[in-house]
């Protein structure tokens, strides 16, 4: 498998087999993945990679709390307030696409927040990661930790796994920062859903459409 494959074979996949990693693969990813590009190689990242005892109990626990309806102060705005056109529709089109695979309508609200929940059990994944950095980290360093995230679900795609990145997870940061001891100079970045994918799962189906390149695209010859 070539760069250009792998980048496009990857996407967000919402259904795992509970088949176990083997760890020396989950070894491998990570930190195969820290040859990430870095400004000035800060390496900004900490992973926590959690599986088997650990990773129930953290499922456990986010379960309850939900369950019991409670909820956190999030590490960080996942999206802007104000989302404008045309990031805002591409949201919404991406939804109502996926929702629409599992059959899921707009006006069943119960069962799409039933199925937003799923995330919290990284969706049967055998496998997670957590990616924190220190506060003292600004927006560039954020973009680091994209691109040792993006290696991860590459790298993934290469030993034949499934991915889901979830930036869900900063709305728990404290269940989370309990569950892998997270230092309080550390904030939560996001999760990540590793495994191999269940096929038959129909919210895999879904191809996330892309913008086109006269969208986002200038050339200055």
């Amino acid at each position: 498998m070539d760069v250009s494959e792998a980048i496009l074979a990857r996407r967000s996949v919402r259904g795992f087999l509970s088949d176990p990693v083997d760890p020396a693969v989950l070894h491998g990813i990570v930190t195969k993945a820290a040859r990430a590009a870095t400004g000035g190689n800060l390496q900004p990242w900490h992973v926590d990679v959690l599986t088997g005892a650990p990773l129930d109990r953290l499922k456990a626990d986010i379960a309850a709390k939900l369950w019991r309806g409670e909820s956190e102060t999030p590490a960080y705005d996942i999206y802007p307030s104000e989302l404008v056109a045309p990031y805002r529709d591409r949201r919404f089109a991406v939804g109502e696409a996926m929702y629409g695979e599992i059959g899921i309508p707009r006006e069943d609200k119960a069962a799409r927040r039933l199925w937003f929940a799923r995330n919290f059990q990284f969706f049967g994944a055998p496998a997670a990661l957590f990616c924190s950095v220190d506060r003292r980290m600004g927006p560039p360093q954020w973009a680091d930790l994209g691109m040792y995230l993006q290696n991860v679900m590459l790298l993934a795609v290469e030993a034949g796994l499934g991915s889901c990145a979830q930036e869900c997870w900063a709305m728990y940061p404290e269940t989370v920062g309990e569950a892998i001891a997270l230092p309080g100079e550390r904030m939560l970045f996001c999760g990540m859903a590793i495994g191999v994918e269940d096929t038959t799962e129909p919210a895999n189906r879904l191809r996330s459409a892309r913008a086109p390149e006269g969208e986002w695209l200038t050339f200055h010859p």
